[in-house]
């Protein structure tokens, strides 16, 4: 076939080709124009039909979503479960996780997350075992005999013993080790009777010694070796610590300088503690050098929480739903009058200014609920009676009290006695809650015809003060804790300058009360001891060595809610970790 027949048979069968195509397309058209263009008038007939099944079907649909959501609250509940970091903030410095050297609120903390004392509190601030599982005393209190749990282990993995009970104790009665735990240990005998048995012989009884068990026990196996002198500055205390507590040394890391340092201390979980492993994945104590960093840290989230405030920042005031959690504190918040001071020595005076203050309106000021202080004991503590309270907020009262005093009215407002005018200082620590309640009652006193000078002081200046007792009258808080022994506060000799700590602050001297202190610390039976101290509160009540305003709180505040941080009483700020095994922030559906 030669090339030219070839060439007109393509070009037919082509041309047949595209006659097939544009017949095709034509009739794609025409059942287009008839079974879709043709039929879109009729829509404008049913659209209302359509529209009300699609509607049916949405609120259907709906309907199953709803009904399987409630089904699934039904049968199953919204829980904490376990898992998640956890990031504290503080302000201040780390420098030891040493239970034995821990003071401020940072090493308060990481001591309480690494370490466990022999006795701890539950829920409701009642003493509890932790290493010990009972302990008892012998009838006349002199010999504490404490049982330890049995299977405890250090985090190293080493078994727990007696043995490390006696040295702790026995290192903090050395003076060379320079704890700040030593006044309280001096003449107590400890002694290992077995493995799990240890006795704590006393000079004299003490009803209260049990609280003093609660401090961090360390271990013998690697403590030991070290110089007792040497232990202040131990490589142990901040950069391995071994503790039997709830969390495991992990690492620490500082970030900046100066004012912008940052320390972070990480912590995980302890499997094998007593009380469970915690159910957090880690904790991590980070402490700011300055508050505003600290905030700063917060707002972008790279803490969790917050401890150690006086007030809640108008900034996370502000936020949808900020959680604040306020600890009351078995603490009280006192003007302590000194007594020896010319002008202050008068109980009549100290009597006036105890009824011309107004309690209730200072505690309406704080801006958080706080609990009234009326007296040297808590409301609820063992010992305590109403009938022996400070009445507040009796102007007329304390106006006769002057006057029967001798401080007569003068003619600037400011009462005068033999040409002298009532006037003295109130020394506080600046930049604290202290200083509102300070201006608040300077103005209550100023109406009684009292010329208050408020002294406020830098926080170093302010405890060196407190220290040697340079000051007329002075606002401060005292830690009282759950057991009524208020000797160290209020007994004569405490006011010594040869005591160990001289925190009678009031220089307060009293026959009478001194007697009852001491029998109230001496009995056993819980009864006796509210009747031995229903003395020393008549006397302190007549006396007025102080006003009694508010008992403190702990501040926390937190991006999430802390399952298992209660809100209940604690003693001290690092006491809010007595249950910290089971804090948990994660909430997920879970069948019961």
């Amino acid at each position: 076939m030669s090339f030219h027949t070839f060439k007109l048979r393509f070009r037919r069968t082509r041309r047949k080709q595209l006659a097939r195509v544009l017949q095709l397309v034509v009739g794609t058209n025409e059942q287009l124009d008839k079974n879709f263009l043709g039929r879109l008038g009729k829509f404008r007939i049913i659209w209302k039909f359509l529209l009300v099944w699609t509607l049916l079907f949405l609120l259907v649909a709906g309907g199953l979503v709803v009904q399987l959501a409630e089904l699934k609250k039904y049968y199953q509940v919204l829980r904490p479960t376990p898992g998640g970091m956890y990031a504290e903030g503080i302000e201040g410095t780390f420098t030891t996780a040493n239970p034995l050297y821990a003071v401020n609120d940072v090493d308060t903390s990481v001591s309480q997350l690494l370490f466990a004392g022999l006795l701890t509190y539950n829920d409701h601030n009642q003493l509890t075992g932790n290493l010990a599982d009972r302990w008892s005393a012998n009838a006349n209190g002199t010999v504490y005999t404490v049982h330890l749990r049995p299977n405890l282990r250090w985090h190293d993995g080493r078994p727990l013993t007696a043995a490390d009970v006696v040295f702790t104790y026995q290192t903090i009665q050395n003076p060379d080790a320079q704890s700040p735990l030593l006044p309280s240990w001096q003449g107590v005998t400890v002694a290992a009777v077995d493995n799990r048995t240890i006795t704590f012989s006393l000079p004299n009884p003490l009803s209260s010694f049990p609280y003093s068990l609660t401090n961090g026990i360390v271990p013998k196996h690697i403590l030991q070796v070290l110089d007792v002198a040497d232990l202040r500055s131990a490589a142990f205390n901040a950069s391995a610590p071994v503790g039997a507590g709830p969390f495991v040394w992990s690492s620490v890391g500082v970030s900046g300088t100066n004012e912008n340092a940052e320390e972070q201390i990480i912590l995980r979980p302890f499997a094998g503690y007593w009380a469970g492993a915690p159910r957090l994945d880690s904790f991590s104590i980070h402490a700011y050098a300055n508050r505003p960093a600290m905030l700063a840290a917060y707002h972008r989230k790279e803490i969790t929480a917050m401890a150690g405030l006086d007030q809640v920042p108008a900034g996370i005031a502000r936020e949808k739903s900020p959680h604040v959690y306020d600890l009351p504190l078995t603490a009280g918040t006192f003007v302590f009058f000194k007594t020896t001071d010319p002008v202050l020595k008068d109980a009549r005076v100290r009597q006036a200014l105890v009824a011309g203050a107004d309690r209730s309106a200072i505690i309406a000021r704080l801006g958080y609920p706080a609990l009234s202080v009326d007296g040297p004991l808590l409301k609820g503590q063992l010992g305590y009676d109403p009938a022996y309270t400070q009445v507040t907020n009796h102007p007329d009262q304390a106006g006769k009290l002057l006057d029967a005093a001798g401080w007569q009215m003068g003619a600037k407002g400011v009462r005068m006695k033999n040409g002298q005018p009532l006037t003295f200082f109130l020394s506080v620590a600046q930049d604290t809650e202290y200083m509102p309640v300070a201006r608040h009652l300077r103005d209550q006193w100023k109406l009684l015809g009292v010329d208050v000078q408020l002294q406020p002081l830098q926080p170093d200046a302010f405890q060196s003060g407190l220290a040697r007792h340079s000051y007329q009258a002075v606002l401060y808080g005292i830690s009282i804790g759950s057991d009524p022994d208020v000797f160290v506060y209020w007994d004569s000799t405490q006011a010594n300058v040869l005591s160990p700590n001289r925190l009678n602050f009031s220089e307060y001297s009293s026959p009478v009360a001194d007697a009852a202190l001491e029998a109230g610390r001496t009995r056993l039976d819980n009864q006796l001891r509210a009747i031995k101290y229903r003395s020393f509160l008549q006397a302190w009540q007549k006396d007025a060595p102080a006003l009694g305003l508010y008992q403190p709180r702990l501040l926390y505040i937190s991006h999430v809610q802390v399952y298992g941080l209660g809100t209940n009483q604690i003693n001290t700020d690092a006491d809010r970790f007595d249950n910290v095994q089971n804090w948990m922030i994660h909430l997920n559906w879970v069948t019961p």
